[in-house]
C-alpha cells in the first residue's frame, strides 16, 4: 500500500511539472523592451544598407579632427512596433561632439523592421549599434554654415617631390598642402560659386562627385578629374569649380615646396 502510494505521487509531481512546462508563456505588456527576442529587429533594406547610410551621411566634428579623437561610439536605442526608433543614447562615451554626432546620425537612419516575439507578436526591442569615426591621414575638415556638411580633404597616395621630374618618391609632407586662406574660405567660396545644374534640380539629385587634383607647388590646381561620377551634369560643374578655384598653399617637405595629390568631395545639396 506504502509503495502504491509513492508510486502515485510521484506520478502527480511528474504530471504537474509536465503541465508546467507545457504552459503557454504570459502575453507579454505592450510596453515591455526586450533585449533577446525570437526574431530580431532589422534595418529596412538590411544591415548593409543601414552602414552605408551611416557612413554617407557621417559629418566629422571640426573640433574633434582637430584634438585628433577618434573611435567608436555605442549607440543603444529601442526599435518601437512602428520600426521608429526612440529613447536614442550613448552606451560608450567617447567626446561630446562625437557622441553627439553618432545620436544625430541614428536619429535621422532609416526606419527598422520591428522585432518579434511569443506567439510571433511585434514586440519593442532594444538594440545597440556602434558608430565608428576614423580619420584619413592627413586629413582636415570644417563645418560648414547653415547646418551645411563640409568635406573632408584627403591627400591621395602619391605625394611627388617637384626637386627631380623623373622621381616620384612617395613622402610625408612637414606641412600637408591647403587652401589659401584656410579651408573655411575655400569651401565658402565653392558655396558661392556653385551653380546647380539644372537635370540635376528636376531629378533632385544631391550627393557628393569626388574630384581628384594636383597641388602643384605654385599652389595651382592641376590634373583635375572626377574619381567618382554622379551624373546629370553635376561631374561637369564639380570639375569646373575646381578648375576655377584660387590657389593652395603647397605642401613643403624640408623646407621646399612639394606638390601633392588630394581627393576632394564637391557637395551638391538641395
Amino acid at each position: 500500500m506504502k509503495t502504491r502510494f509513492l508510486l502515485l505521487l510521484a506520478c502527480s509531481i511528474g504530471f504537474g511539472a509536465q503541465a508546467q512546462k507545457l504552459k503557454m508563456p504570459p502575453k507579454p505588456s505592450s510596453g515591455t523592451v526586450y533585449d533577446s527576442v525570437a526574431q530580431p529587429a532589422v534595418p529596412i533594406g538590411g544591415t548593409e544598407r543601414y552602414a552605408q547610410f551611416l557612413a554617407d551621411h557621417q559629418k566629422y566634428p571640426a573640433s574633434a579632427m582637430q584634438k585628433g579623437i577618434q573611435g567608436t561610439v555605442k549607440v543603444s536605442f529601442i526599435v518601437e512596433k512602428t520600426g521608429t526608433v526612440n529613447d536614442v543614447k550613448v552606451e560608450t562615451p567617447l567626446s561630446p561632439e562625437l557622441d553627439a554626432e553618432a545620436i544625430r546620425l541614428i536619429k535621422s537612419a532609416p526606419k527598422w523592421t520591428p522585432a518579434r516575439h511569443h506567439r510571433n507578436e511585434i514586440v519593442r526591442q532594444r538594440v545597440v549599434v556602434p558608430v565608428s569615426f576614423v580619420m584619413s591621414p592627413g586629413s582636415t575638415i570644417t563645418v560648414g554654415t547653415a547646418g551645411k556638411e563640409r568635406p573632408i580633404l584627403t591627400p591621395a597616395a602619391d605625394i611627388a617631390a617637384s626637386a627631380n621630374p623623373n622621381v616620384r618618391p612617395v613622402v610625408a609632407p612637414d606641412r600637408p598642402t591647403q587652401p589659401v586662406g584656410g579651408t573655411q574660405a575655400f569651401f565658402d567660396w565653392i558655396e558661392k560659386n556653385q551653380k546647380y545644374p539644372l537635370l540635376a534640380k528636376q531629378r533632385k539629385i544631391q550627393g557628393k562627385v569626388m574630384v581628384e587634383f594636383m597641388v602643384q607647388p605654385d599652389g595651382s590646381l592641376t590634373d583635375v578629374r572626377v574619381a567618382r561620377k554622379m551624373g546629370s551634369g553635376l561631374d561637369e560643374e564639380a570639375l569646373r569649380l575646381i578648375k576655377a578655384a584660387p590657389k593652395w598653399e603647397p605642401a613643403m617637405f624640408q623646407g621646399k615646396p612639394i606638390k601633392q595629390k588630394m581627393l576632394l568631395p564637391v557637395l551638391f545639396q538641395l
